[in-house]
């Protein structure tokens, strides 16, 4: 357990409001740094789907994506919603940020943001191990060795090990971010959803002034 104020992270990388977030997210990376750490866990919006979408799974979708560009600025590639038969299953690239997380934290982030960018903007399916693999590939990790941990069963129990985590924190969306004094076992809501960094990064710094958990849950109000 950390023992300073940390923020842990609750995020899916298949989730378009956890796109929407990630110039948040990198704000207040960027702003505090190791003053005010930040955990990642993989939250698992979607993991395990076997059907592929139909029709009206694309009509929702698209709209969720609309809504994110329109509310946070982040660009989109709606081509996607050409694709046949696409299965959105969010394991698998749950499974690459484990992976990127034994080696550091950092290169969870770094991974997080390319996976984001390889399927929002570049339309490429990040469900398939291979394309995380070769994604991986360009932020420094050996392709081969990765795929092979990607698939791993000691892999798989660790992601699932995070979903448990993110269900017993009683985290019903993402992103979600809480807050930590780091001296204490309990933890307080920063937000659950989409907020912009002008209102989060000040109300962060504020809350360091004094590290009281009060002072963070007043941040989610």
């Amino acid at each position: 357990m950390m023992t300073q104020p940390h923020l842990v992270y609750f995020a899916d990388p298949m989730c378009s409001w956890c796109w929407g977030f990630a110039p948040v997210i990198n704000a207040i990376r960027g702003r505090y740094g190791e003053r005010l750490p930040v955990r990642l866990i993989v939250g698992g919006l979607r993991p395990g789907t076997t059907e592929p979408m139909d029709e009206a799974a694309k009509a929702r979708t698209r709209g969720h994506w609309e809504h994110v560009r329109n509310a946070s600025g982040q660009p989109f590639d709606f081509s996607f919603f050409d694709r046949a038969r696409f299965v959105y299953d969010t394991e698998p690239a749950c499974r690459a940020l484990v992976v990127a997380r034994r080696r550091s934290m950092a290169d969870a982030f770094d991974l997080l943001a390319a996976i984001q960018r390889a399927f929002y903007t570049g339309n490429e399916d990040v469900t398939n191990p291979v394309v995380l693999a070769g994604i991986a590939a360009r932020l420094g990790f050996n392709a081969n060795q990765f795929r092979d941990t990607l698939c791993s069963d000691e892999l798989g129990a660790e992601t699932w090990q995070d979903f448990a985590i993110t269900q017993q924190a009683g985290i019903t969306g993402f992103p979600t971010l809480i807050a930590s004094s780091g001296t204490e076992h309990e933890y307080a809501l920063v937000t659950e959803g989409f907020q912009p960094a002008a209102r989060l990064v000040p109300a962060l710094g504020r809350w360091l002034g004094d590290t009281s958990l009060s002072g963070a849950a007043a941040l989610a109000g």
